[in-house]
């Protein structure tokens, strides 16, 4: 008999508040791409996603006993990274650096290999340009757009997460794909 995902993480959590170490990093084998791809999606940088999604883990070990089982797991650790991501964005706003460019866009994939060299090229323009698009969000938009588009959460999901409500999260969700359509309007158009 296999344990659906939602009762396999709480049963990692109950073993690691019993004192088994080894359960965090089955959570971490499990949650850690998820997460670091979403923390890039929202940092807009992989190093600083790496090392907020390891501190993210380091929360879940010390607060391993406040751990509600009535709860998803998943949402607890977004919540968790989230929080983190937007205390880095802070310190990160008092803290400015300048970059030439979002580190992830050399990492992003190409267009097809049997695409046309022009066809490449508008490709990897679009790509460019829709990440250049997220990044330019609210930090509460993006977030809402990073969970529901890249990681399918429902909005009662990211309403914990954000620590809101579900319909200020349908709000957020509608205000961002608004922004998006219009920073985008040239390349929707094409």
């Amino acid at each position: 008999m296999t344990l659906a995902r939602d009762d396999l993480d709480i049963e990692w959590m109950r073993s690691l508040a019993g004192g088994e170490e080894l359960a965090l990093n089955r959570l971490m084998d499990v949650w850690s791409k998820p997460l670091i791809a979403y923390l890039t999606r929202l940092t807009s940088n992989a190093a600083t996603a790496a090392d907020l999604a390891q501190e993210t883990f380091v929360r879940v070990y010390q607060h391993r006993y406040r751990f509600s089982r009535s709860h998803k797991f998943s949402t607890w650790l977004f919540a968790i990274a989230t929080n983190l991501a937007r205390n880095h964005a802070r310190w990160r706003g008092r803290h400015p650096e300048t970059l030439m460019e979002h580190e992830n866009l050399s990492n992003m994939p190409l267009a097809a290999a049997h695409a046309s060299p022009d066809e490449q090229a508008i490709a990897n323009e679009r790509l460019i340009a829709v990440q250049t698009a997220v990044a330019k969000l609210a930090q509460e938009l993006r977030e809402v757009l990073i969970l529901a588009t890249w990681h399918g959460m429902s909005h009662r999901e990211i309403a914990r997460v954000q620590d809101t409500s579900e319909k200020a999260v349908e709000l957020r969700l509608y205000r961002a794909r608004k922004i998006l359509r219009e920073l985008l309007a040239d390349h929707l158009s094409s």
